[in-house]
């Protein structure tokens, strides 16, 4: 999957590279940075592919430095930004192109909430208390519930040749949101009252800093595995997909707008008609 996912975004870069030469200098302003975004997101997914692990229980497959928890969360951390990024500017681009102040004000919105999102992984990480990954999960879903509010407001005003590829994004952003809220927040949260009703100690900051550099523990057991393969399975291949996907997403346009020219000129019209001077001669 990995090889593939690679081999898919170099034809897709390759295929940007193309297009751009041809296109409006606003557009590329907004989109130039899009395959690079898309390269980090990939090769971090790939490697973490390659190199799976299981962040606050410390499991992965491989006997490796390069699995351990330190190296992976902080690949993920920037290759999550990224990805963010590339749908803040596609939503920034949408809504200027289409004059929609409310999705311009969520695309400003997105990157600082996953900043927050980060944060609190890197919580729960380092203190293996899944209260963590429950918010950042949940910081997710309700960035994609307002990228998905900023779509929609853009659709009246959309093109009505780019709506099919918009209604697409909008779809697939509403599975995300019922995933998230009805899968991996569930997940998380049980995850921590678990712990909770048995009594956990959890490791302070530093104690975890240290943790990350240091432990992990190799197994192969579907047990231990079992409940991180929905998540890993769709980010790894779904999620990837998506991000190549940016890079040609269309050049969407405003809807033209025939009926308010037509008012317009009805109006002109009767304004003239009505302060033209009446033939009609006056009554005796």
């Amino acid at each position: 999957m990995t090889v593939v996912n690679l081999g898919a975004w170099v034809g897709a870069a390759w295929a940007f590279r193309r297009r751009s030469r041809t296109t409006d200098s606003p557009a590329a302003d907004l989109r130039r940075w899009q395959p690079w975004l898309s390269a980090v997101f990939v090769l971090v997914c790939g490697f973490r592919a390659v190199f799976p692990r299981a962040d606050v229980q410390r499991i992965c497959l491989h006997d490796s430095w390069l699995s351990s928890v330190a190296v992976g969360r902080s690949l993920a951390t920037v290759a999550e930004l990224c990805f963010i990024a590339q749908w803040a500017f596609l939503l920034r681009e949408l809504g200027t192109r289409t004059r929609t102040r409310f999705a311009v004000a969520i695309s400003w919105l997105l990157i600082p909430l996953i900043c927050v999102a980060e944060v609190c992984s890197w919580y729960a990480v380092l203190t293996t208390r899944y209260a963590g990954n429950a918010l950042e999960e949940s910081i997710w879903a309700l960035s994609a519930t307002l990228a998905i509010a900023g779509a929609v407001a853009v659709w009246p005003r959309i093109d009505k040749r780019h709506r099919p590829q918009l209604g697409l994004a909008i779809v697939f952003g509403i599975a995300y949101v019922a995933f998230m809220c009805g899968v991996d927040v569930p997940m998380y949260v049980s995850r921590y009252l678990a712990d909770e009703a048995h009594g956990r100690r959890y490791l302070s900051l530093g104690q975890g800093v240290r943790d990350v550099l240091l432990r992990w523990v190799v197994t192969d057991s579907w047990e231990a595995w079992r409940s991180e393969i929905p998540w890993m399975s769709l980010y790894f291949s779904v999620a990837v997909w998506l991000s190549i996907a940016l890079m040609h997403a269309p050049r969407f346009g405003q809807a033209p707008e025939p009926d308010r020219a037509r008012l317009s000129q009805l109006r002109l019209r009767r304004i003239s008609y009505d302060r033209a001077p009446s033939t009609t001669a006056p009554a005796p």
